[in-house]
């Protein structure tokens, strides 16, 4: 039992993989999302091969349900870039990582710009403002 589910999750994370592969641009995403957008077209695939031939399995069938399996979660990667990260699937846009789901990151520079006009605008205080820069700084 416990191996038939570790090769069903190997495989799925295989056709995940294969799936993030066919699609261009950076698509960074966790493990276990790449082996569930796998398993949801594998079952998919395997479904479409069992509808279409019934439980004769052959290697013609075998071959055919990898493929599906490989299409429908290509299709879910694209459905994903597309919908939830709001990426174009083609051009140079598709070639930019996707947008932090936490909002922007502003980096170290302009946070210390934006606390240094507060500062001279009289919101913070000197101690608040040293406090704050110290947090701020990367420590060596």
């Amino acid at each position: 039992m416990v191996g038939a589910i570790v090769s069903t999750l190997l495989a799925a994370f295989v056709i995940g993989l294969l799936a993030r592969w066919t699609v261009p641009g950076p698509d960074p995403m966790p493990i276990w999302m790449t082996t569930g957008f796998g398993l949801v077209g594998a079952l998919i695939g395997n479904g479409l091969v069992f509808a279409l031939v019934g439980t004769d399995v052959k290697a013609g069938s075998a071959f055919a349900a990898w493929f599906l399996s490989v299409l429908a979660a290509t299709l879910l990667v694209i459905a994903h870039r597309r919908f939830v990260q709001h990426r174009p699937i083609t051009g140079p846009e598709a070639q930019r990582p996707p947008a932090s789901p936490f909002g922007p990151n502003p980096d170290v520079g302009d946070q210390l710009r934006k606390l240094s006009d507060l500062h001279r605008d009289g919101v913070l205080t000197d101690e608040e403002f040293e406090a704050k820069k110290a947090e701020l700084q990367p420590r060596p």
